[in-house]
């Protein structure tokens, strides 16, 4: 990682925003985002307890992914249409895959809904992540891809090579890294891990 590079997107960035996130103009763009409502909405359809119903969770995924400004205008009616064309059985595997990320065994459970969406060629990086990315929002990311390649590039990590396919092991990888660029720059450049990978994503050379 290019911590160098690193620090001066953060003094470039602090140079036009001086309070971060917190600043008058990146306060309007976040409401745009939705945010904190968002968050709320996650962590109150996917805790534990919900997942006793897999239509009710089935349609809080939609919802969650139609609502996200971070997943395209393009994949939103797909998935809509994929989750309607789902039976029962289908729908509480792909449920009960979510609770796994959540709930208990992270990997398992990214596996199967990776698996389980690669059969209606929908295995995008935005709709295997976005769920985890609202519901531990200062622990998750959500994977956009080119984000996550420009961040790879730029920063040069060298550690982490970028496939379209989505994948436990690069997921925990990127994830990890975000973490430790945190850690190099004020807490005002991260209220969220998405918001974080916004100022990352401001920061790229035009």
């Amino acid at each position: 990682m290019d911590s160098k590079k690193l620090k001066e997107w953060e003094k470039a960035f602090l140079k036009l925003y001086p309070k971060g996130f917190q600043d008058p103009e990146m306060v309007e763009l976040g409401k745009k985002h939705k945010m904190s409502k968002l968050i709320e909405f996650a962590q109150e359809s996917f805790k534990k307890s919900k997942f006793s119903d897999p239509e009710d969770i089935m349609n809080s995924y939609v919802k969650m992914v139609t609502r996200s400004s971070m997943v395209s205008l393009f994949e939103k009616p797909k998935f809509r249409d994929f989750v309607k064309s789902l039976n029962f059985e289908q729908k509480k595997k792909i449920s009960s895959a979510l609770k796994s990320i959540l709930h208990g065994s992270e990997k398992k459970g990214f596996e199967i809904l990776v698996d389980e969406l690669r059969a209606f060629k929908l295995a995008k990086w935005t709709l295997v992540t976005v769920v985890q990315a609202y519901y531990r929002p200062d622990f998750d990311v959500f994977i956009k891809p080119t984000t996550a390649k420009g961040v790879i590039k730029n920063l040069e990590v060298s550690e982490l090579v970028y496939k379209p396919a989505p994948s436990y092991e690069f997921y925990l990888g990127y994830r990890e890294e975000i973490a430790k660029m945190k850690k190099k720059v004020r807490k005002s450049l991260s209220p969220s891990n998405a918001a974080f990978c916004g100022f990352l994503m401001m920061s790229f050379p035009t």
